[in-house]
């Protein structure tokens, strides 16, 4: 007669991320988060900051987008971060966007020389975007290369060049057959 009730049972534990964790497992709220931080710095720091010592903002602002990058990206294996690196972006120049109307509606957000519109909202939002984008997607793909040798380089360390001739084997048939 078959057991209704087994006499072994499994536990089953929920583990719980930590909140920094798991507000880097969202695109969309780590790059809304982002947007914010970089836009609201950039209306602190670039009117009193002089013309010469403009591009360390720039520097600032490449690292800070580089580092959530990562912090989003590492969670999440490369084949994924054909679309998350672009999401990701998207979502970063969201949060500056939103936060621009809001700098623009105190009459804080700069532009040029003198102070936004409601006008120069668009132009500055796309000019966001394709900055984002293209800091983001750049570092993501030369991140992915490096991530990839490394890996290469591992598994050729460990005297497991089977490994790689498997994985390429199975990724040639894969290809072949798409």
């Amino acid at each position: 007669m078959p057991e209704f009730f087994p006499r072994r049972t499994i536990v089953w534990r929920l583990e719980r991320t930590n909140p920094f964790r798991t507000l880097t497992l969202s695109a969309a709220e780590m790059g809304l988060l982002t947007g914010i931080v970089l836009r609201l710095v950039r209306a602190l720091i670039i009117p009193h900051t002089p013309e010469s010592t403009a591009w360390l903002y720039w520097v600032f602002v490449g690292l800070v987008l580089c580092g959530a990058a990562v912090l989003h990206l590492s969670n999440y294996t490369v084949r994924h971060w054909i679309w998350r690196a672009p999401a990701f972006a998207a979502s970063v120049a969201a949060g500056e966007a939103l936060t621009s109307l809001v700098l623009i509606a105190v009459h804080r957000e700069a532009f040029g020389t003198g102070r936004a519109t409601f006008i120069d909202w668009p132009q500055m939002a796309w000019l966001s975007l394709a900055i984002t984008s293209a800091i983001i997607c750049t570092f993501a793909a030369l991140l992915a290369i490096v991530v990839q040798i490394v890996r290469y380089l591992l598994l050729l360390s460990e005297h497991r060049a089977h490994t790689v001739g498997a994985i390429h084997a199975e990724r040639a048939r894969d290809e072949e057959g798409a």
